[in-house]
C-alpha cells in the first residue's frame, strides 16, 4: 500500500540546517515511493502555546488564531508525519514541544481519529557524540505518539554535528533518512 502524503515538520529554526535536511532526505526518500510530500518549517510559523482549555474536545477547533489551525487540516490530509528536532538541552525545540503541545487537539472525541493509525518518523540531529544525548526526546515521542495511537516507522539520530549543513557529509545518515522515507510511503514498519 502506498502512503498518498508524507508531511515534514522541522523543528529547528535554522533554514537548512541539519533538522532541515534530514527531514528533506526523508520526504525524498518518500517521493521516490510514490509519496507526495510537503515540508513545514516551524521558525517561519507563529504557533501559540497550548492553554490546556480543551475547547478544541467541544467545538473541533482550537480557540487560538494562529497557524497551528492551517497545520491541522495539512495533518489530517497526511498519511504520515516526520518530526525533526535538534537536541536542545536534552529535548526538543520550543518550536517542536509549542506544535507537540498542541496535538492535545487530536485527544478529543472528535479528532481522534483524524491522527490515529498514521504513521511517524523522527529525525534528531544534535552536536554531542553520545547517542543518548537524544534519549529524552525519543522517550517523550514514543509515548506521545503510542498514546495518540500513531506508529512510529523509525527514527534517525545523528550525533557529533558540530556544523550546519554537515549531516550531507555523513552517507550512513544519508542513506538512513532515504530508507525511513520510504518506509513511510510504502507503509512498512
Amino acid at each position: 500500500m502506498n502512503m498518498n502524503k508524507v508531511l515534514g515538520i522541522v523543528g529547528s529554526p535554522r533554514k537548512l540546517g541539519n533538522t532541515h535536511l534530514m527531514v528533506k532526505n526523508v520526504l525524498a526518500g518518500a517521493q521516490t515511493s510514490g509519496a507526495e510530500t510537503e515540508i513545514i518549517l516551524l521558525g517561519e510559523l507563529t504557533i501559540h502555546e497550548c492553554n490546556g482549555c480543551h475547547a478544541c474536545w467541544k467545538t473541533g477547533r482550537c480557540v487560538k488564531n494562529d497557524d497551528m489551525n492551517e497545520l491541522y487540516d495539512k495533518i489530517n490530509c497526511s498519511d504520515a508525519i516526520v518530526f525533526g528536532t535538534p537536541v536542545y538541552w536534552y529535548g526538543p525545540t520550543a518550536l517542536m514541544k509549542a506544535f507537540l503541545d498542541r496535538f492535545v487537539y487530536f485527544n478529543g472525541p472528535e479528532n481522534r481519529g483524524k491522527i490515529k493509525g498514521k504513521s511517524a518518523a523522527l529525525v534528531i540531529p544534535f552536536e554531542e557524540d553520545d547517542p543518548q544525548a537524544a534519549d529524552l526526546i525519543i522517550a517523550l515521542f514514543k509515548r506521545s505518539l503510542t498514546y495518540l495511537e500513531m506508529n512510529l516507522t523509525g527514527t534517525v539520530i545523528a550525533p557529533g554535528l558540530q556544523r550546519k549543513g554537515q549531516v550531507v557529509d555523513n552517507a550512513a545518515i544519508t542513506a538512513a533518512t532515504l530508507e525511513l522515507g520510504q518506509k513511510l510511503a510504502t507503509g512498512v514498519s
